[in-house]
């Protein structure tokens, strides 16, 4: 209770202590307020969002952003968006490294020699790494080069900031991090609880530039369904000031309708809609396809050697006008139409 003399003699004590904060840099402005400024602006009337992954990228990627790339690990990647920010060459960007594995590959390659400077600032969790696949020799060239600035966190960290923004707040509070060096390299700070006098993480908000999420269904206002985990996808899809969005499938507004209970993400949150199938490529889309575990084998195995990498990035994404002239390059519909076999074979009676 605050009139307890105990309990306020815990909370004096603790407020007397030394408290702590990390010494890494903050790359995005966690204010509630100025974010509620920007997102009041935005439209909230049902209008057609669909275009090319191309018009999404140019309208709403600019260089020196904040990117924040949805999925998880190698699951509902939005390859398609990734490739053309590369094909692009959107320059300077800061990207939110939360469960970060082929798609932090492939904008890696924007900070090959002779296309500048993509990535400029990670907040890191968890890149370079493909999970089992092992890691990506390119992007660890990338960030021991010493031109990448970065700042830690845990991919639980990361998925709180997501969680702040999208409620709105400028921060929310967790225990986790406290007394490691991942706190010592983040921007966090120690707090205490004003009612019990406990010890604290403050973690700031994540308000990105620009989200980027693939989802199994959409319609052209931006209302978008999801099958499988989702894991911060929904928060970072509020959070984000810009979204682009690809799916799978374009399906009637009628159909959302039918049944909102399955709508994850709201149409007011979408600035673009671009029908992508397969757009997880080489990624796994859960109940879809599985991922092609030869091709990035391929990609892996090709980054050992700089310059049949860059050969290879000339070929797959430069040398290319979009992601379905990549599709074709990787095996077309013969090799997507096996690779959906294998996830019905794995997900067959569920």
């Amino acid at each position: 209770m605050p009139g307890n003399p105990v309990f306020l003699s815990v909370a004096f004590n603790s407020m007397t202590q030394p408290f702590f904060q990390g010494e890494g840099p903050l790359y995005a402005d966690p204010s509630a307020n100025r974010a509620r400024a920007y997102f009041r602006n935005k439209p909230r009337a049902l209008i057609d969002k669909v275009m090319s992954v191309k018009d999404a990228v140019t309208k709403f990627v600019q260089d020196g952003e904040y990117l924040a790339v949805g999925g998880f690990g190698g699951d509902r990647l939005p390859s398609a968006v990734c490739h053309e920010i590369v094909r692009q060459k959107k320059q300077n960007l800061t990207v939110a490294g939360h469960t970060a594995t082929h798609d932090f590959q492939i904008l890696a390659a924007g900070n090959l020699t002779g296309h500048g400077k993509l990535i400029a600032k990670v907040d890191i969790a968890y890149i370079v790494g493909l999970e089992a696949r092992g890691l990506s020799p390119h992007a660890r060239r990338v960030m021991e080069s010493g031109e990448v600035e970065s700042a830690e966190w845990s991919n639980y960290a990361l998925a709180v900031r997501f969680k702040a923004a999208a409620m709105g707040l400028p921060f929310l509070p967790m225990r986790s991090m406290l007394g490691t060096d991942t706190f010592k390299k983040s921007p966090t700070k120690e707090i205490v609880c004003p009612f019990t006098g406990d010890k604290l993480l403050a973690i700031p908000a994540l308000y990105p530039d620009v989200g980027v999420i693939h989802v199994h269904e959409a319609d052209r206002f931006g209302n978008c369904r999801i099958r499988g985990t989702t894991v911060a996808d929904p928060d970072l899809a509020r959070a984000s000031k810009k979204l682009i969005v690809t799916c799978e499938r374009l399906i009637p507004n009628d159909d959302i309708r039918s049944d909102p209970s399955r709508t994850l993400v709201p149409f007011y949150c979408a600035d673009a809609v671009c029908e992508v199938p397969f757009g997880s490529y080489p990624g796994n889309m859960p109940y879809e396809y599985f991922s092609d575990e030869e091709h990035l084998r391929n990609w892996l195995e090709v980054e050992e050697k700089p310059a049949e990498y860059q050969q290879f990035i000339d070929r797959y994404i430069y040398g290319v006008a979009d992601f379905t002239e990549y599709l074709q390059l990787c095996g077309g519909l013969a090799r997507l139409q096996k690779l959906r076999q294998e996830e019905l074979l794995l997900n067959r009676g569920r």
